[in-house]
């Protein structure tokens, strides 16, 4: 279902907005795919920050497991 808004955009905004929605139906279509596209990538930074977050809480577990396999790689 779709919904009808109002929202302020500064004018140099809306002109790029133009520029950018020709290949769409209307600015609303253009809008909306845009604000998905950005809405997607906010989510994966987020997930990508919070699986990084974990990496370092565990970065001394993880190096010395590393350290251990590479151990076991070498020749001696």
């Amino acid at each position: 279902m779709k919904v009808k808004i109002s929202i302020t955009l500064s004018e140099d905004l809306l002109e790029t907005i133009d520029v950018m929605s020709a290949s769409y139906k209307n600015r609303s279509e253009f809008i909306e795919y845009a604000l998905r596209k950005a809405i997607a990538q906010m989510i994966r930074n987020d997930r990508n920050a919070r699986d990084i977050e974990i990496i370092n809480r565990h970065l001394d577990e993880l190096n010395a497991e590393a350290e251990d396999v590479l151990a076991y790689q070498v020749i001696p």
